[in-house]
């Protein structure tokens, strides 16, 4: 018979210590009995679980749980936002966008920039950063770009930026002294949509982006799918017709189409990351496929259903904002807090 191990002392109080922290990442500062509560922990273990996230710097003291109440029992505990800070980068091939958060997901500033033909794409970034954190050196950047990322050199192709270079990663980590990741535009989209949009809950699903560029992220058992060349959603060179899918769906000539006409070209490609996938759930994102908004994606899914054996539901993208720089933000808090916390 083989024994069960059990955890050791080090990673039993590991594995405690962060389920204690994200218990305060979700629910914000919370007293010591209400700890015990949710962990289920007895008071000694709490207790030492307390004085150790304080004496790391993770965890202050934030006030009392009552005004007439007073004692060790009602004090609030709650995390130290400033322990470290994230950005989210949007590159566009014109411009790009910039979020910075501390730990605790809470944003401290946004930065837009257009970009000259001739950018330094290294500084202008780098300024950005720290005008958005103000001056705050951030534990962990995540950049969304255009192109095809390699999943495991991070190597990106020509994404069609302004003053693009092979080597932005490396050279703004060497800039910022940061954690510096570089991820498709679309696969962050993707993200913000699985943690905050239509897709909350699925373990599978495939996003369509339709705006000033065309592509698919996809989602299956609950994990982001790159490809073994970062390729996986590459749907702009399909052909159809005899041209490739990026070309009729060029940002001008999609919005000049009506609902109708724009349906019968969106349901070529869904339909073949349904033939492929099998997704169950495609969300249509970007500003096209958002803004048709659910008349839209009716439209797609009946022509779908005509031609496709495979049950899928076709819903716009339900995330406010800028889904890429959302999704560039929640990879990079992951990271930081996985780092930090442990």
């Amino acid at each position: 018979m083989v024994g069960v191990k059990t955890a050791d002392p080090t990673m039993a109080r590991a594995i405690n210590d962060r389920l204690a922290l994200d218990l305060l990442l979700e629910r914000g500062p919370l007293t010591a009995p209400q700890l015990r509560a949710l962990t289920g922990l007895s008071r000694p273990t709490v207790s030492d679980l307390i004085e150790r996230l304080r004496d790391a710097g993770l965890i202050e003291a934030a006030g009392e749980s009552g005004a007439d109440r007073r004692g060790p029992n009602a004090r609030l505990y709650g995390l130290v936002a400033d322990r470290a800070h994230v950005a989210g980068v949007n590159l566009r091939r014109d411009a790009f966008h910039v979020s910075v958060a501390d730990i605790t997901g809470n944003e401290l500033g946004v930065v837009s920039r257009r970009l000259p033909d001739d950018p330094d794409l290294v500084a202008l970034i780098a300024q950005a950063i720290a005008e958005a954190g103000g001056g705050r050196v951030p534990h962990t950047v995540v950049l969304g770009t255009p192109g095809l990322i390699h999943p495991r050199t991070g190597l990106v192709n020509d994404s069609g930026v302004h003053g693009w270079r092979p080597d932005l990663g490396p050279a703004l980590r060497g800039r910022l002294d940061s954690r510096v990741i570089l991820e498709n535009e679309v696969n962050l989209s993707a993200i913000a949509e699985h943690r905050g949009g239509v897709a909350v809950g699925r373990d599978d699903f495939a996003l369509l982006w339709i705006d000033d560029g065309v592509g698919a992220a996809i989602v299956l058992d609950g994990r982001l799918r790159r490809g073994a060349s970062g390729g996986a959603g590459e749907v702009a060179l399909l052909r159809f017709g005899g041209e490739d899918f990026c070309c009729l769906m060029e940002a001008e000539i999609a919005r000049d189409l009506g609902p109708e006409a724009l349906a019968d070209r969106i349901v070529q490609s869904v339909f073949v990351l349904v033939a492929v996938l099998d997704p169950g759930l495609v969300v249509l994102g970007g500003g096209i496929g958002r803004r048709g908004g659910d008349h839209l994606a009716g439209l797609v899914a009946e022509r779908l259903a005509a031609i496709s054996p495979a049950a899928t539901e076709i819903r716009p993208s339900a995330v406010e904002g800028d889904t890429i720089l959302r999704g560039a933000v929640l990879t990079a808090l992951d990271l930081a807090r996985d780092d930090v916390f442990g």
